[in-house]
């Protein structure tokens, strides 16, 4: 599993520095943050049975984690981190103080198995806490996914695109222990899309035929570039110009290399585009229309 490569590698150094995180997580923007979240998890899964993902939080803090809302869909793309916010309720001991310096919890996804998931990604901070009662907590905090990543450990691959799971973690560095939760809920990681339209020509004589063109792609992750998108399923679709409404004309599907092709009769002056209702992988797009004027 790949996060245990992780903790083999920093485990020892975090076990030292582990008390002093909080300030070290202050003066490095989060680094120190990111990388104990790594360690903390690996720690309470690496293949172990007996539990699932709807289990009760395991570790030897006391605390749990519920109402767990995070967006439906991250569009992540070639070149721009991506920081999504979720928020969620803590529940804990009397005793122990989340919204304190010894403290810190956040949100995370992971894609696969709680037992063994193939990547975990997390907020470069800390979640925020404010205190309800005495033993509840609201807390709010990042999930930040930068597919210019170059750790092994958090690189995205293409095929890692579609359902994540939710979970929480919370770290008490004063007495040194820690517990996470998964299965709190699920969100779509997509690879980000584009698609573009062209008609012509322009102008066109009313009852001729146009040629419309356009091409559907979607971000690679491994190789920081756009692709196209094969064999998808396309609507082209027309809005007579004052109108507000997009009619759709005709399905197609993408080439072997994403690219769109067919005709329309031009009845009247207005916008033709190309739409794509996405997939789990794969954010839905639709290309800005390209006015045709008929004379």
């Amino acid at each position: 599993m790949r996060l245990r490569a992780t903790v083999a590698a920093v485990s020892g150094a975090l076990a030292l520095s582990a008390l002093a995180l909080p300030a070290a997580h202050a003066a490095d923007g989060g680094s120190s943050y990111r990388a104990h979240v790594a360690e903390v998890v690996a720690q309470h899964t690496s293949g172990k049975a007996g539990f699932t993902a709807t289990a009760a939080p395991i570790g030897d803090l006391d605390v749990s984690f519920s109402d767990f809302k995070i967006t439906k869909a991250i569009k992540v793309g070639t070149t721009s981190k991506v920081t999504t916010w979720v928020t969620y309720k803590l529940t804990h001991a009397a005793d122990i103080d989340v919204t304190g310096d010894s403290v810190l919890t956040g949100p995370l996804i992971y894609r696969g198995s709680a037992e063994q998931p193939e990547n975990v990604q997390g907020g470069q901070n800390p979640a925020t806490c404010v205190d309800v009662t005495a033993t509840t907590a609201t807390c709010k905090g990042p999930i930040d996914i930068n597919p210019r990543e170059t750790d092994a450990e958090v690189k995205l691959r293409n095929t890692q695109a579609g359902t994540w799971h939710g979970g929480g973690l919370a770290m008490d560095f004063e007495n040194d222990k820690s517990a996470v939760q998964f299965g709190l809920g699920s969100t779509l990681v997509q690879r980000n899309s584009t698609l573009t339209v062209n008609a012509s020509p322009e102008p066109v004589t009313k009852g001729k035929t146009l040629t419309v063109t356009g091409k559907l792609s979607r971000a690679n992750w491994e190789d920081h570039k756009y692709h196209g998108y094969t064999g998808q399923s396309v609507k082209l679709q027309f809005r007579k110009k004052g109108s507000s409404t997009y009619t759709t004309l005709k399905t197609l599907r993408t080439d072997s290399t994403g690219n769109l092709k067919t005709t329309a009769k031009a009845t009247a002056d207005g916008y033709y585009r190309f739409s794509f209702a996405g997939t789990t992988t794969t954010p839905a797009v639709s290309a800005a229309g390209d006015f045709v004027d008929v004379k």
